[in-house]
């Protein structure tokens, strides 16, 4: 994979997630333009013959079978357009749960993955379809008869899954006070996750009257969103998808525009519809929201994986930071949130180290000053971490804090999915069946 800059991520474990749980329902393969039903990375010709053989009936049109194991998979999907019915082979793969966790990042939420291999363990089944939430793992070697049960059956949307925790996470970006630079540090984040990182990013932009992150990367607003927060019972992944418009090829914008005399009615518990269709779409769903007490506002600082708060080296910024921090003490997080000291060496402000010692602690992140790359862009309409080193480390650093690490197999053969730290993954990378 190319070098994002998060080769060295610390690792976080988000907290979980308090996305509204649906029923079980019968699965539906994804009308999304241009998204193919199935493809396939398979290391052996039984294998390549027994999937055409057995999808023949159900995809008459021919199998997209390809020669190459997971690591071909990785490879194509950061270029290539998601599946709906994704078939990978960790036949020879040292660390298969790591690969696997690989594959997760370059791939849509949604994708319903279906791995073949030639362990035939129940441990190893269990880390497949339980830790990571693979569809299937199905042993080696494979038969007409097995593939057109398991996977013919998915394809034509004969089987169940479940609809709870998993897809993209949320990263809320808030800015202590107005003017911080809040926007410009979203949509530069958001950038640089779809297009440098390729991974599949919506940047979420919910103040329809005032909000800014469109304008920044020169996208018009699109006209679903106010609908999709006051009538959240019509809000499907299509109608999601529908609203946010594209800015490059892996990163869209979900925003409004709405006339500042019109009062949007907002459905109180709405957000947690829109999210979980949002996260089954997206790796990555970086939203930038103002530090005001409306309901739409609070719901997503309550429902976010990460939190990040931008202040200024003044007095003024410090005083907010020191009350915001205060103030978010009582939501439930495994960590306190991530804080940005954004334009450091400002003339006459405060220095680094006279902000840490108000605050009485470290911040994480560091932008430096940088005034004419970040105007510059923002008349383009372009992301600012293009035209400034100092900004673009800033954001890389920040891309380090709130970026999401994949499993890593902590001996081979063993399956068992770990962190560095030895803590179990408590999320799951793919959906799972019920």
């Amino acid at each position: 994979m190319p070098d994002d800059g998060t080769k060295n991520a610390p690792q976080v474990t988000p907290a979980p997630p308090r996305v509204a749980v649906e029923p079980s329902t019968p699965r539906q393969i994804s009308t999304r333009h241009r998204r193919p039903a199935l493809i396939a990375f398979v290391t052996d010709a039984v294998s390549e013959k027994a999937l055409a053989d057995g999808l023949a009936d159900v995809l008459p049109g021919g199998v997209d079978v390809r020669r190459g194991g997971i690591r071909a998979a990785i490879a194509t999907m950061q270029k290539a357009a998601t599946p709906s019915v994704l078939v990978v082979d960790v036949s020879g793969e040292d660390q298969p749960l790591s690969a696997l966790a690989q594959l997760a990042n370059v791939v849509e939420p949604d994708v319903c993955v279906l791995v073949i291999g030639e362990v035939d363990s129940v441990d190893f089944y269990r880390e497949i379809t339980r830790s990571l939430g693979a569809h299937e793992y199905l042993s080696k070697p494979l038969t007409n008869d097995k593939v057109a049960r398991h996977v013919g059956a998915l394809v034509l949307g004969q089987t169940h899954v479940t609809e709870g925790v998993h897809g993209g996470a949320l990263v809320v970006i808030t800015g202590v006070r107005g003017g911080v630079g809040a926007t410009t540090l979203a949509v530069n984040l958001a950038g640089h996750f779809g297009v440098s990182m390729r991974r599949h990013t919506v940047l979420f932009d919910p103040d329809i009257h005032l909000g800014d992150a469109s304008f920044l990367l020169n996208v018009k607003p699109g006209p679903g969103l106010r609908m999709a927060l006051e009538t959240p019972e019509r809000i499907d992944a299509l109608l999601a998808e529908r609203a946010a418009q594209s800015a490059a090829e892996r990163l869209d914008v979900l925003s409004g525009e709405e006339p500042l005399t019109s009062k949007l009615h907002y459905a109180a518990g709405g957000i947690d519809r829109l999210l979980a269709a949002l996260r089954r779409r997206y790796n990555f769903i970086v939203a930038d929201v103002p530090f005001r007490q409306e309901p739409l506002y609070d719901e997503l600082l309550a429902l976010a994986h990460q939190r990040v708060l931008v202040m200024l080296p003044t007095l003024t910024s410090v005083r907010a930071t020191l009350r915001l921090l205060s103030g978010l003490g009582n939501v439930e997080h495994v960590k306190r949130p991530v804080i940005v000291l954004n334009r450091v060496g400002v003339p006459g402000s405060l220095t680094r180290r006279q902000v840490e010692d108000a605050l009485a602690m470290k911040v994480d992140v560091a932008v430096p000053d940088q005034p004419r790359q970040v105007e510059a862009a923002a008349t383009m309409g372009e992301m600012a971490m293009v035209r400034g080193n100092g900004f673009r480390s800033g954001i890389l650093e920040l891309s380090r804090q709130v970026a999401f690490v994949g499993l890593l197999d902590s001996t081979v053969g063993t399956g068992t999915a770990q962190k560095k730290d030895g803590v179990r993954r408590s999320w799951r990378l793919f959906r799972s069946k019920s």
